[in-house]
């Protein structure tokens, strides 16, 4: 299912906008997290390794739609976390889509069919339930037995009161190319469009066996992609991007084109990569030293090919040469021959460890902001 005509009308509109005011970096999607709870505990994720004090911050209503209007991103992504556990989900939506601004709520599903009310379907609104591949595989990537039917049932539910719903996917090592293709085939029945992205090594994340290196990412998806041939499942990336992930394009990231809001403050540099946090978009774009980060750039950077960083890229690619993108629709995504040449890494800066100054830094807020009452009530007493 192609994405709805709107959404890909409009952002082409503003990418082309940015374009013309000669605007390199600018924000094509707000990555929204407005908490880092889960309700389940994935092994490949690196989102959920906080304190209790950390896990139950949340960001308000307000903080928010200020993200969204100091952002001005034409799309919002609502990942965390699962946003449906945050008590005014709802009103976060509404507010995003009454400034006609698209929403992508992100959700493993599990609360989905009881929340559903506190929606209502939009042209501007879709949820983007997280799938990892079929039953088997997918109940084994979020470590629990039954998710998988629970979230398949909850999509039909969605769908049949007038929601749009599509999939996200993140692949992994390991994953058969033919099993990620039956999952493809399955998606086009169930009627919704799929996300997809090799998962990004998350240096908090449980597993640590199963990241795909960009080699190994090439291979799998032109394996993925040749049995896929004629059979048109509904991507809902630019063709450009789905040629980048088989080989067939050499190009860097564009870690401000989804800019990530969550409740440490504005992410450095990107979604997946936590070097540094800011109290305004402003300061995130001025600050943040863009040229240090990426794959040839900074070891953390070496294997990534999510979509977060290189979509934006992509889409740019897509708007500003549309021939190229126009003979990709009509070729299809080349499955065989040499690969494009990859980028070196040999002057890449190595790694460094700061998650832990960051965490100090959030806990040491929490726990000054609880002692203040305290403090007040003592000083009158």
């Amino acid at each position: 299912m192609p994405l709805p005509f709107l959404k890909e009308r409009r952002i082409g509109a503003y990418i082309l906008k940015q374009k013309f005011l000669g605007h390199k970096h600018y924000p094509l999607v707000l990555m929204l997290e407005p908490l880092f709870r889960c309700n389940l505990a994935c092994a490949g994720c690196g989102k959920i390794d906080y304190p209790d004090d950390i896990l139950d911050q949340r960001l308000s209503v307000e903080e928010c739609l200020k993200a969204v209007d100091e952002c001005g991103a034409p799309m919002v992504a609502i990942p965390g976390g699962e946003p449906l556990i945050h008590k005014e989900i709802g009103e976060i939506v509404s507010g995003i889509v009454a400034r006609k601004k698209f929403v992508s709520l992100c959700t493993n599903a599990l609360l989905l069919e009881k929340k559903l009310h506190l929606f209502t379907p939009s042209p501007y609104l879709f949820f983007s339930v997280h799938l990892d591949g079929l039953k088997a595989h997918h109940d084994k990537s979020v470590c629990r037995d039954g998710v998988f039917d629970k979230a398949v049932a909850a999509i039909k539910v969605a769908k049949e009161k007038g929601f749009t719903v599509n999939v996200n996917a993140t692949i992994f090592d390991g994953h058969a190319p033919e099993d990620v293709a039956a999952f493809l085939d399955f998606c086009k029945e169930l009627g919704v469009g799929v996300s997809i992205s090799p998962g990004y090594a998350y240096e908090r994340a449980p597993d640590q066996q199963h990241f795909l290196n960009r080699k190994k990412t090439k291979e799998l998806f032109r394996k993925i992609f040749a049995l896929g041939k004629g059979k048109r499942w509904g991507f809902a990336h630019s063709a450009v991007f789905l040629d980048f992930l088989a080989g067939n394009q050499s190009f860097l990231c564009s870690p401000w084109g989804m800019p990530t809001r969550n409740v440490f403050g504005w992410q450095k540099p990107c979604y997946l990569l936590g070097e540094g946090f800011t109290s305004s978009y402003k300061e995130l774009m001025e600050t943040t030293d863009w040229d240090m980060y990426g794959t040839g750039r900074y070891e953390k950077c070496a294997n990534c090919m999510a979509h977060c960083g290189y979509e934006p890229t992509a889409a740019d690619i897509a708007i500003t040469n549309p021939l190229k993108a126009l003979v990709l629709a009509l070729r299809g995504i080349k499955t065989s021959g040499p690969m494009a040449p990859e980028i070196a890494m040999d002057k890449q800066r190595p790694a460094v460890d700061v998650h832990h100054l960051h965490v100090e830094r959030q806990l040491a807020q929490i726990h000054k902001a609880k002692a203040a009452p305290l403090e007040k009530i003592a000083a009158t007493m």
